[in-house]
C-alpha cells in the first residue's frame, strides 16, 4: 500500500497569480480541501502548502505556496501532485482504492477464499470489484451490502455473501 496517492495533475495555468487548472485524480475539490500539503513526488518529496482549491466544471483550480505568478505555474504544468493518505479523514465505510487492491475475497459464511481484488471500477451507482481467482479467471462483484458483508483493511480481507454462480464462470472467458 502506498502512503502518497495521486491527487491531481496540473494541465495549464489559470490567470496571472499562480493559480493552476488541474485534472482531479481524487474525489474532487471538497475532498482535496481537507489537506494542508501536497507533494510533487509519489515518495513525499517536494512538499507544497495547499493555499486553495476549488472546482471549475470537472476540473480543479489549485493554489500552492511558492507558486505566485504565471511563470511559476507554467513550470508546474504536466506534474502530478500527491496527497498523504494519512492526513485523510474518510467517512465510515469509505476506503482508498489502493487499500482494497490485493485484499483476499472470502466467503463470510464458509471461509472459502475466492481470489484477490485486482481492480476497482465505478461504472454506475456503486463500485465493482474485479476478483482474480487462483486459476487466473476474473470475476466481478458489485460493492453493495447484499454481496459485500464487510471490508477489513487491517486483515486485508473483503468478506462476501455471493449468490450461486457468482464465482463459477470467469468473465474473461478462462475456464476454471
Amino acid at each position: 500500500m502506498q502512503t502518497y496517492l495521486p491527487a491531481c495533475k496540473i494541465v495549464t495555468t489559470h490567470g496571472v497569480r499562480g493559480e493552476m487548472k488541474a485534472l482531479p485524480l481524487c474525489d474532487g475539490a471538497g475532498f482535496l480541501s481537507g489537506f494542508k500539503m501536497l507533494y510533487t513526488s509519489a515518495d513525499g518529496d517536494g512538499p507544497r502548502k495547499l493555499l486553495g482549491v476549488r472546482a471549475q466544471g470537472n476540473m480543479l483550480l489549485v493554489r500552492l505556496e511558492g507558486v505566485a505568478d504565471m511563470d511559476a505555474a507554467r513550470a508546474m504544468v504536466g506534474r502530478t501532485l500527491y496527497l498523504d493518505k494519512r492526513e485523510a479523514k474518510l467517512p465510515e465505510g469509505r476506503y482508498f482504492i489502493d487499500d482494497v487492491l490485493g485484499c483476499a475475497v472470502v466467503d463470510a459464511a464458509t471461509g472459502r477464499e475466492y481470489g484477490t481484488v485486482t481492480e476497482v471500477s465505478h461504472p454506475a451507482a456503486q463500485d465493482i470489484y474485479t476478483v482474480r481467482d487462483a486459476a487466473g479467471g476474473d470475476h466481478m462483484i458489485p460493492v453493495v451490502p447484499e454481496f459485500v458483508v464487510r471490508i477489513d483493511i487491517e486483515t486485508r480481507q473483503v468478506l462476501v455473501n455471493p449468490i450461486p454462480g457468482m464465482f463459477d464462470t470467469p468473465v474473461n472467458g478462462d475456464e476454471e
